[in-house]
């Protein structure tokens, strides 16, 4: 199989239970390959071993501040191939830091089959989501209502500039090429369609604060304790050495 090839169907390993570094090797190694099949290419930080970070000074303190590269997690389900998600973070601010001014952020998601994060909504984070190429992908929106519950008003979307009309939990379906805006407060899961193959979505949004913005309905941890189970191949973003 080459590099620009599909890693066979576009669904994970089965796996219950706490998430594994194994499990989280494999899924970046697939990462990449789908990634380099839609021609999307990384930055070189994307490659950095273990053993390359050991001789990174204050020079990459952006990549670690800034929560770039590799993220892998179950969210704390315990059900990574129904909920999850594989993402590479390419460039993101930080809020109140004068260090990060940017006020925008990147990412890829590796989008198998059926996969998705948990129903959730952000409290200031307007985002994109675009169907970098693959299948298609499926986005379920909700509007919230002022104590952050399910609205049942009908609402509108943008698709690409065009206004669309929605009911409460409304699908939208984006083929490659099409992208769609998720405002605050926008209640939102995405996911590889069944039987579409893989797909990576991109996200373009405001500055991402995965420790302050979110808002799940279920008591999760974005970043889940691992079980080490094999070494770690990659540092995932929340996991990168510092330096004096």
């Amino acid at each position: 199989m080459n590099a620009l090839s599909d890693p066979g169907p576009a669904v994970l390993p089965p796996h219950q239970g706490p998430l594994t570094r194994s499990l989280i090797n494999h899924c970046i190694r697939t990462a990449i390959q789908v990634f380099a099949a839609r021609h999307l290419h990384l930055p070189p930080f994307a490659f950095w071993t273990v053993d390359d970070w050991q001789t990174k000074g204050h020079e990459a303190d952006e990549i670690r501040d800034c929560m770039l590269g590799w993220d892998v997690t179950d969210f704390g389900s315990g059900d990574f191939p129904r909920i999850g998600r594989t993402l590479f973070t390419l460039r993101n601010g930080r809020l109140g830091d004068v260090n990060y001014p940017k006020g925008y952020a990147e990412k890829y998601i590796l989008d198998p089959e059926g996969q998705r994060a948990p129903a959730h909504f952000h409290r200031s984070k307007r985002e994109d989501i675009i169907n970098r190429g693959g299948g298609n992908i499926l986005i379920q929106l909700t509007r919230t209502t002022p104590e952050n519950g399910w609205s049942e008003e009908p609402f509108t979307v943008q698709v690409d500039g065009e206004q669309w009309a929605l009911q409460p939990r409304g699908i939208v379906r984006l083929r490659p090429g099409q992208s769609l805006t998720i405002p605050p407060r926008t209640i939102h899961q995405f996911w590889g369609e069944e039987g579409s193959g893989w797909t990576v979505s991109g996200e373009v949004s405001s500055v991402c604060d995965d420790h302050a913005d979110n808002f799940f309905f279920a008591d999760l941890q974005r970043f889940p304790r691992l079980i080490e189970d094999e070494p770690r191949q990659y540092y995932l973003c929340h996991e990168y050495p510092r330096v004096p």
